[in-house]
């Protein structure tokens, strides 16, 4: 390297270098303008896990083309070592990292030969893969071209200059470097000057392609590369399974309209999103046609979080870790505004089912965010679908959501031997039985077949009768948290003064909103579902089943709040085992992967007017296995099955049933 070239060169890396960490600081600082969380508990623990899924790339390579990506990433991690000598050689001609020994580092340059070529290799997939393949999830943007091709010429930059080093007898390490040293020939018969000048070209295409790709990272899609593995060093331990309770005083505002009202990790999220389309890829609401696509809902964040950065920094106190103020004004709106912004259908298409953020390989938490919007529209805008008004009075005036006396709770128990927690009983167990359970003419049913497993076991059991209310479920996910927070403490207040300790549950939506939300407000006891209980009853030998009693084939569908939110799947399979005697059939999207039935995050009480109904998707996935029977085991589950078997003309062929209807029937 001649002088000159020496000093441009080293202006250039120090000005690019400096403007790169601006930019970081910058995003930083964005971040840092989220409200405050704490997210440092367990730092072993979450060490752990950005090994495991960040480096590891787990939830990346679980995936089709996964491994495409998890080589360009490692193949990254090792040129990091290469370009950290080009970069200080280049303003410091005579370093070099060969001193640490011949062995380590030709090593190392011989690995990087290889990687280079392994990468380049799989940006060329990477572009049949767009080109040709073209996934409906992946967007084919002039960005992500950009940056395939901008790797794709670093790489040949970087072949063509040692190839030519090595023709010059100039690449020490070349006995190491194999691919560089066979290309070495293309240079051969070439004047030893012209040889140099080619060396001098790749070089500086190499170190001028790496300058700008280090600037416009921030810039691009590309951008997790810097913020994804602290998302993950970051993320939540267990399944994302409720929203942070609010604060009811005068002053505050109820839930977020602005980019700032989220937490620093919410912010984190949007700038951390790959890209990769998973979690559409995966969303009910997308697949059946509907505006909620939640790649574009975190890609809006992102965009609205750039778009008012530099006005909400500018009005942020010295402190910069300090809330930005609540009167910061916005250029632009969260909802509903221009390209930035996220629209109303889009939040309220939600179904809350959580595929999202078990696809998503950074662990970016959609749902929640969808619940804090709908949380402004509802108690601040009161801006929410119009059938929706009846299901919020219902719920707040007679505490179910059907409207129905709640004098009434307690009527299915005619002519049952239903003991009663007001009448004096105490019990072992609480069976609360939900609204569905107590006022639904189907979902009655298997309330009837409960009470038959529970005596039949001779299980300590009670219910709280017209004592019971809503467990508020969908008013919290529809964004009413005044009502739900009134409702939760109502409830909590009559099972501690009955001193309850164990609860029996046969809705899903019940079960983890006891089990999880309700904690928030001091109340932890043990929350067993019912397939759980059963099952385990079925283990322990105290009821028996006829294992021939189930006749056919049976598929299960595995519900959203009992599998994703509490990673219960195994019990509603073992139950169909133990009375059928063979294993259930499966849709081809079941377990993880299973599809929502539509009815979850308050949509079972709103009208499905736009694409394809979600469970008629699902309903249609059940029947290609030709099942006599689907088992469910949530009592909106079976609400959306029954329709969806109806509107396919299939009840003369297919029956639903929940897994206790199953077990009654088949006890000896």
């Amino acid at each position: 390297m001649s002088p000159l070239e020496n000093i441009i060169f080293a202006i250039l890396c120090v000005g690019g270098v400096l403007f790169f960490l601006k930019n970081v600081f910058r995003l930083l600082a964005m971040i840092c303008l989220g409200r405050t969380e704490n997210r440092f508990d367990n730092l072993i623990g979450r060490f752990t896990g950005m090994l495991t899924y960040g480096f590891g790339q787990l939830r990346v390579v679980s995936e089709k083309f996964g491994f495409n990506h998890f080589l360009l990433f490692w193949g990254f991690l090792v040129l990091v070592c290469v370009n950290s000598e080009f970069f200080i050689a280049g303003v410091f001609p005579k370093f070099s990292w060969d001193f640490i020994g011949d062995i380590p580092w030709g090593l190392i340059m011989g690995l990087a030969d290889i990687m280079s070529l392994v990468v380049l290799v799989c940006v060329f997939i990477a572009l049949f893969r767009r080109l040709v393949v073209k996934p409906f999830y992946i967007d084919s943007t002039y960005d992500a071209y950009l940056i395939l091709s901008l790797v794709g010429s670093l790489m040949i930059a970087y072949y063509g200059m040692n190839g030519a080093e090595a023709a010059l007898g100039k690449l020490k390490t070349v006995h190491y470097m194999l691919i560089s040293k066979s290309l070495a020939a293309m240079y051969s018969g070439m004047p030893a000057a012209t040889v140099h000048v080619w060396a001098r070209v790749f070089w500086w295409a190499h170190a001028l392609i790496l300058l700008f790709f280090l600037n416009y990272l921030p810039y691009s899609k590309h951008l997790h590369i810097l913020t994804s593995l602290p998302n993950c060093f970051f993320r939540s331990f267990k399944p994302v399974t409720t929203v942070p309770r609010l604060t009811f005083k005068k002053g505050y505002r109820f839930g977020i309209s602005k980019i700032t009202q989220f937490r620093w990790k919410d912010l984190m999220d949007f700038t951390a999103c790959t890209e990769c389309g998973r979690c559409q890829a995966n969303c009910p609401a997308y697949l059946t046609q509907k505006p909620l696509n939640p790649k574009e809902v975190v890609h809006k964040g992102k965009l609205n979080l750039f778009a008012n950065g530099n006005e909400i920094m500018a009005h942020r106190p010295a402190d910069m870790l300090a809330p930005a103020p609540e009167d910061a004004s916005m250029c632009v709106p969260l909802i509903n505004g221009r390209e930035e912004s996220i629209a109303r259908d889009a939040i309220w298409a939600c179904t809350t089912c959580g595929a999202c953020m078990q696809k998503c390989p950074v662990f970016i938490e959609h749902v929640p965010k969808i619940v804090e919007m709908r949380r402004h529209l509802v108690m601040e805008k009161s801006e929410f679908p119009e059938e929706l008004t009846t299901f919020f009075e219902n719920s707040e005036q007679r505490s179910n959501p059907w409207g129905i006396a709640p004098s009434d709770r307690a009527k299915w128990t005619v002519d049952l031997s239903v003991p009663v927690l007001g009448d004096g009983v105490h019990a072992e167990y609480l069976f609360y039985v939900g609204c569905a359970g107590a006022f639904d003419s189907r979902a009655r049913q298997v309330t009837q077949a409960m009470t038959k497993i529970l005596n039949a076991a001779k299980v300590n059991w009670a219910i709280l009768g017209n004592e019971e209310k809503c467990c508020g479920d969908s008013l919290r996910r529809l964004g009413n948290e005044f009502v739900f927070e009134k409702m939760a403490k109502e409830n909590i207040a009559v099972l501690e003064k009955y001193g309850i300790k164990k609860i029996i549950t046969y809705c899903p939506h019940c079960f983890t909103t006891l089990k999880n939300d309700y904690k928030q407000f001091g109340f932890d006891v043990e929350v067993i579902h019912h397939t759980t209980f059963i099952s385990d009853l079925i283990k322990e030998g105290r009821i028996n089943v006829d294992a021939g009693a189930l006749t056919g084939k049976t598929v299960v569908h595995d519900s959203c709040y009992l599998g994703r939110y509490n990673d219960i799947y195994e019990a509603p399979r073992a139950i169909v085992t133990a009375c059928s005697g063979k294993a259930p059939a499966e849709m081809e999207r079941h377990g993880k992967t299973s599809f929502c039935c539509g009815a979850g995050g308050g949509r079972m009480w709103m009208e499905e007017l736009i694409g394809k109904r979600i469970y008629i998707e699902r309903t249609q996935e059940a029947l290609k296995t030709a099942p006599q029977t689907i088992a469910v085991a949530c009592p909106y589950c079976m609400t959306m099955f029954e329709d969806g078997v109806k509107d396919e003309k299939a009840s003369d062929r297919t029956k639903v049933k929940d897994v206790a209807e199953i077990v009654a029937a088949a006890m000896k």
